[in-house]
Order: structure tokens, then C-alpha cells, then sequence
């Protein structure tokens, strides 16, 4: 083991034990691997995003000398225009950033909070039944003061390059000449947004007869255009205090069900600098936001499957995706039960990664998947929370970008459902965050949630964007996906498709998803090789198709000095690079 390798070890221990943290504890403001020698691909850039016009967004910051972080603002800004239904400047995110020069890691939250006045019982009726999903997630008691803008502001003052607002103008004027509605955004309108429950969003996305966009349509949104040249003068501020502030708060607390968000509320949203968890897998360094975010889950799977020979088999073999859900249950058993927000409930990050604790849990994966579900273990410093089975469901997005100097951004980012609550500000949607708590303070086992709702919280995130590091500290690559609960299961998958059976990075994406939670067994069945479907029924395994949202992974790899990556093809995505400056 390295001498740097051997650091990241030690400081893992540390900063999981402060990620941690007692309840109502402050996490530090910097964590990070230990410093490299700056080593940077020969590349003048890449953006892997979920839409084209994103990627050029970005990549045209790169070409006036922009920062990743610079890029990942016109990113964000330009995703929130084209492909409303994912992300937004409404919501919320999780950033990683990686420091080329210095070889720091370090997390960003830019998670939503609950309304000060937000109580445990406010998503239960008046006969303290929990309110039904589709009722909850278009209500105003679903929104949460958004945090992507003004993490990205964060960020930007510690990294930008180019002037903040010299970032939203290409997006400004893309809203006001409009673009060509695509075939998935034009199905997800007519599915989510065109409906009774959302006649905000029904408005927004209609053509001027009133029937819904269709692909082809142009798609004008003069409004957007407004807020992104206001943001640009006056920064993220805009969200929080003065007049749009006052109409977010109109719209969340209007019926039905009206919600409690305040100007105060708005006006007090932090952004937060978390610490970055690293920790080895096999030859490389994984590094991943702490909670609320779910990277500890990621980091608990990866440590699972090095327990096994998963690494020494392939995607053609039916055993490697037995190992894989057999792991995935174990892991999302304990995700389930102890993550949530650091600053209200104790999770036992340490204690999840300790390898004591992985080698009893990996004991769990036997010859054959039980009917009977794993439970959660009982990792060093936990404290009895329920088991928490929340629906995370889709509206979420991932991209990665790399500068020229080699500094990385990889960042997801949500409005939560499709479209989010589906009720509109000056253009753009507000999110639907707050869902992603526990309707019911108390699970079934009569323990309290982790993920219980509290005023000022930020709900238990499955966002887990992910990059990753050689022994030597040294950029190796970036990954993340979209997909709800399911995220844990896409970024392991592409991880151990690029780590351990050294596929490209598009081809790791392309393969199979699996995601097994809980009794379910829900995935791609019908991508797996010849084979690997009956080889997992005989192992008590049935994978079953459909259930929640598609993967929409992005990534890139350095491959011999060059960046290398993929765009999911499951969606509408590109990746691409610059040339570099000769």
C-alpha cells in the first residue's frame, strides 16, 4: 500500500466518524484526499451530460477558459430549460468537485430543507393516514427551499474562473428563440405534466391551443430567459429573497394541501461543504459525498463485492449479477435503515465501512437469494432507527465535467418527481423534495424514521456522484446516474464494469441494470447475455422488468492520457471532448 493510499485510509476512519457526528453536529467545512502532484489528461475538456445543448453550454465555457465548476453552472441552468422533467434550478443537488493542482476532494450539499414549520405528521391526513403519493407529491407541502444555485454559487466562489455572470446568457437567449421539443421530453409532458393534478405545468408545456407540446414543437420560455439574466446580475440570491422568492412562496402555500414555506425559510438556505468520503476499492479510491446522500451505501456495496470473486468473472456470467444483488440487498437493507441527515440523526458512517463489519455482513451472500429479505446489521454506533422502504421516484439528472487544467465536476441534480410538483415560478418548476422524507414518523417496527421529516432537514438523498482516484491520489475518472433509489445499483454497476472487468466506460453503462432491494428484483432482463436469466432463477433469483426510472449514466475514464467517456443510451445524452490546444 502506497504512503498516500495508506492516508486516505487512516483519514477515512476520521472523517466518516465527523460525517457522522453526534445529532446537531456541524460537519467540518473541508475534507479531502491528500495532495498529488498535479497530473492532467491531455484533453482541452469533456461534458457528459442528458441533452445535447447542455453539453455545448458547457463546452462553450471551456472554450473561453472556464473552470469545470464555470461549465457546471451553464450546465445546470441549461439542463433546467431542456429537460425541465429532471433538474432545475428549482431543486436541489449534490456536487463533487476534484482539484487537479492540489488533488483535493471535496462534497457539496445542495440538498433542499424542509420549511422551519415542517412537522413529521404533515404528510399524514386528518385521521393520521399517510396522504396518498400522487396527492402529496403535487402539493405545496412537497417543496423544499431549493439549493442547486446556490451550491453552485458556492462552488463558483472558490473555484469559477469566468465572472458568475458571464455564465447564463447562451441559456437566456436558447429560452427566448426556443428549441426543438425532443421525443422524451414531448412523452414525459404528455404523461406527467399534462394532467389535472398539474395545471401549472400543463400551461407551461402547452401549445397555443392549449393540447400538449409535441416532438417537433418549438419551445419558447420568455420567463426563464428573465430569471436567468437577473441571476446573472444579482446572483442565486434571487431565489431566496425579493420577488420570486414572494411568488415560490405563493405557489407552495396555495391548495391543495398547502404547504408552510416561508420568505424566512428562503431566505436562510445554506448551502453546505460536507465531507468527501474516500475510501480503496481494489487498486483504485472511491469518492463520495457523506449523508444525507447515499455514497456510504455505494462505498458499503463496493466493499461487499470485494469480498467476493465478482472481479474475476464478467457480465456473461450469471453468478457475477447473483454476487451483485445478493450485495445490493445487504446494502440497501442498511441505507435503509440508518441514513439520513447527519445533523438530526446519528449515521453510523464509520461503522458501516469497517471491514469487521463488511466481512459479517458479506457472510450474508449465499448459494441462493432467501425469500426472507436480509435485514439491517448492527454496525459500531448506530442507533435504533426504522426500516425505511421511502419511494424515491424519478426526475433527476447526472453530468461530468473536466477543464483544461484537469479539475472535475461531477454532479446530479433533481427536482425529485417528473416535473417536480408540477407548479411553476417565472418559468421554471419547483421540486417536489420533501416527499423523499418518510410519510410516517414511525415504520413499522414502531422505531422512529431516520428519514422522518423535521423542520430545516434535508431528506435522505440516493444522488451519489462519484470520482475516482488512483493510488497515488490522481484523477482516474467520474460517474453518477439519475434513477431514484436506484442509483446505488446503476453507479456500482458501471463501476464494476469499468474496475473490474475493464469495459470501456460506455460499455459499463450499457450493461444490464439490476437493482435489488429489499424481495424485489427489478432490472433489464431482457439485456442480460443468453443464459444469465436462468442461471439467476436457479440461484432463487427472478429479475423482473420495468419498476421505477431508467438509468441515465454519464461518465468519463482517462484512458493512456485521454479522456474517454459515454452518455447512457437509455436517454437523450452526448458526451464529448475538446481538442486539445496546440
Amino acid at each position: 500500500m502506497s504512503g498516500l493510499l495508506h492516508r486516505i485510509v487512516a483519514g477515512l476512519a476520521i472523517t466518516a466518524i465527523l460525517a457522522a457526528g453526534s445529532v446537531g453536529a456541524t460537519p467540518p467545512q473541508v475534507a479531502q484526499a491528500a495532495p498529488a502532484p498535479s497530473s492532467s489528461p491531455s484533453s482541452g475538456g469533456f461534458v457528459a451530460a442528458a441533452n445535447p445543448m447542455a453539453v455545448e453550454a458547457g463546452l462553450n465555457v471551456l472554450r473561453r477558459g472556464g473552470s469545470a465548476v464555470d461549465a457546471a453552472v451553464a450546465v445546470q441552468v441549461m439542463l433546467g430549460l431542456v429537460e425541465p422533467q429532471a433538474s432545475g434550478i428549482g431543486g436541489g443537488g449534490f456536487l463533487m468537485h476534484y482539484d487537479a493542482e492540489t488533488g483535493e476532494v471535496t462534497a457539496w450539499n445542495g440538498r433542499e430543507t424542509a420549511p422551519a414549520a415542517a412537522s413529521p405528521s404533515m404528510f399524514l391526513d386528518e385521521n393520521g393516514a399517510p396522504l396518498p403519493r400522487a396527492d402529496a407529491m403535487r402539493s405545496g407541502r412537497a417543496t423544499g427551499a431549493p439549493g442547486a444555485m446556490a451550491m453552485l454559487e458556492a462552488v463558483h466562489r472558490v473555484h469559477g474562473r469566468l465572472p458568475w455572470n458571464a455564465l447564463f446568457e447562451e441559456t437566456a437567449v436558447r429560452a427566448e428563440q426556443g428549441f426543438t421539443v425532443t421525443p422524451r421530453m414531448a412523452d414525459q409532458i404528455v404523461r406527467f405534466a399534462a394532467t389535472d393534478r398539474t395545471p401549472d405545468a400543463r400551461a407551461l408545456f402547452a401549445r397555443p391551443d392549449g393540447a400538449p407540446l409535441q416532438a417537433g414543437d418549438l419551445y419558447r420560455n420568455a420567463p426563464y430567459a428573465g430569471v436567468m439574466r437577473r441571476m446573472a446580475a444579482e446572483g442565486a440570491r434571487v431565489l431566496n429573497t425579493g420577488p420570486i422568492a414572494e411568488k415560490i412562496v405563493a405557489r407552495t402555500t396555495a391548495a391543495p394541501y398547502g404547504g408552510s414555506m416561508t420568505l424566512a425559510d428562503l431566505a436562510g438556505y445554506q448551502p453546505q461543504q460536507i465531507p468527501a468520503l474516500c475510501k480503496p476499492y481494489r487498486v483504485h479510491i472511491i469518492c463520495v459525498p457523506s449523508p444525507p446522500a447515499s455514497g456510504v451505501g455505494l462505498l458499503e456495496l463496493l466493499g461487499l463485492l470485494e469480498r467476493t470473486d465478482i472481479d474475476r468473472r464478467g457480465p456473461a456470467d450469471p453468478q457475477a449479477w447473483f454476487l451483485f444483488a445478493e450485495a445490493s440487498r445487504v446494502m440497501y437493507a442498511d441505507r435503509d435503515r440508518y441514513v439520513g441527515d447527519p445533523r438530526y440523526v446519528q449515521v453510523p458512517v464509520a461503522g458501516l465501512l469497517e471491514p469487521a463489519y463488511l466481512d459479517q455482513r458479506a457472510r450474508l451472500i449465499g448459494e441462493r437469494a432467501s425469500a426472507v429479505p436480509p435485514g439491517a446489521g448492527k454496525p459500531s454506533g448506530a442507533v435504533l432507527a426504522g426500516i425505511d422502504m421511502t419511494h424515491e421516484p424519478a426526475g433527476t439528472t447526472h453530468f461530468v465535467i473536466v477543464d483544461r487544467d484537469g479539475d472535475v465536476v461531477s454532479m446530479t441534480t433533481t427536482v425529485e418527481t417528473y416535473f417536480g410538483s408540477g407548479r411553476v415560478v417565472e418559468g421554471f418548476l419547483l421540486n417536489n423534495q420533501m416527499t423523499d422524507f418518510s410519510f410516517n414518523p414511525l415504520e413499522k417496527d414502531g422505531a422512529p424514521a431516520a428519514n422522518a421529516v423535521a423542520g430545516g432537514k434535508r431528506p435522505r438523498s440516493s444522488m451519489t456522484p462519484v470520482i475516482i482516484l488512483d493510488q497515488k491520489g490522481r484523477f482516474v475518472g467520474a460517474v453518477g446516474s439519475p434513477g431514484g433509489n436506484a442509483i446505488p445499483a446503476y453507479v456500482a454497476k458501471t463501476l464494476v464494469g469499468v474496475l473490474d472487468w475493464k469495459l470501456p466506460m460506455q460499455q459499463a453503462m450499457d450493461l444490464p441494470n439490476l437493482v435489488a432491494r429489499g424481495g424485489d428484483f427489478n432490472g433489464e432482463v431482457h439485456k442480460f447475455a443468453p443464459g444469465v436469466a436462468e442461471g439467476l432463477m436457479a440461484r432463487g433469483v427472478e429479475v423482473r422488468r420495468g419498476s421505477g426510472e431508467e438509468s441515465g449514466i454519464h461518465g468519463v475514464m482517462v484512458v493512456e492520457g485521454s479522456l474517454v467517456g459515454g452518455a447512457d443510451s437509455r436517454r437523450e445524452g452526448a458526451a464529448r471532448s475538446l481538442e486539445p490546444e496546440t
